[in-house]
């Protein structure tokens, strides 16, 4: 079991998540965050006043998966999320020790579904 982080342009939510929807990856929790990595921002002058803006809105995916659907996964983010320059976005792959489903009890595989 994973847990697959990614950090995506917020512009490409929908392409990443029709090809999730294609690879059969339809459980996914998203959030807006802020960050910024090799793309380091940029200045912007507002009211006469030079503002560096170095946190760029991001959208955050977590997907916990099976292993047969690790790769599938990642594939679709990556078809979804790239367009090719800096800022992309990444993908984290984490270790998953177990999982519960609360309404059932149920750990491990059977739980992700």
């Amino acid at each position: 079991m994973k847990l697959i982080t990614a950090m995506i342009q917020p512009h490409r939510l929908q392409k990443v998540k029709d090809e999730l929807f294609k690879a059969n990856v339809t459980k996914m929790t998203m959030n807006n965050v802020h960050g910024c990595g090799q793309q380091s921002g940029y200045d912007e002058k507002y009211r006469g006043v030079l503002h560096e803006i170095n946190l760029l809105p991001k959208v955050r995916i977590e997907i916990a998966v099976n292993e047969n659907f690790v790769q599938p996964t990642i594939d679709a983010i990556i078809k979804g999320g790239r367009i090719g320059k800096i800022g992309d976005g990444k993908i984290f792959i984490t270790e998953l020790a177990d999982i519960v489903r609360i309404r059932t009890g149920e750990h491990g595989k059977i739980a992700i579904g």
